[in-house]
């Protein structure tokens, strides 16, 4: 079983998240579609132009979010994600670039696992996929009321 997984899991269970709608069952028979993934700190996860070829789930410590400024050389520091923050498959290049804080351990699912798991059993993927939508429009919420406090 991923370890990783299970741990997130039990951490986050009963929180408006990404495990809102999954069993202590479910999460069992998820473990086999991910895969876990350590980053020492200061370490990228992933940089400007890198494929978005998986979706990775923070389990521990901190990542840093930054795009590069249209005038060189400074970047912009897009936001600071903590245990449960979700990155997303989206079929491009990534537009940013990921440090990680801390030392962070990553909960990983590639395109390919994602697709088997909806193949073989579209109940459980469709439970991730709506607990990845909660917190995709939890988000999005958040990041409209950071826009807000600027005007």
């Amino acid at each position: 079983m991923n370890e990783v997984l299970k741990d997130l899991y039990i951490s986050m269970k009963g929180k408006k998240s990404l495990f809102n709608f999954l069993s202590d069952e479910d999460i069992e028979n998820l473990s086999a579609f991910f895969e876990s993934k350590n980053i020492p700190a200061g370490e990228s996860l992933w940089k400007k132009e890198d494929p978005f070829d998986y979706i990775a789930i923070i389990a521990s410590g901190k990542v840093e979010i930054k795009k590069e400024a249209e005038f060189g050389g400074m970047n912009v520091i897009m936001g600071k994600y903590s245990r449960g923050a979700l990155c997303i498959l989206d079929e491009s290049l990534r537009k940013v670039t990921a440090v990680a804080l801390e030392d962070v351990s990553l909960a990983i699912i590639t395109q390919e696992s994602l697709d088997k798991l909806i193949a073989t059993n579209p109940e459980l993927g469709a439970k991730l996929l709506k607990g990845m939508l909660l917190t995709v429009s939890d988000r999005l919420r958040k990041s409209f009321d950071r826009i807000v406090t600027f005007f």
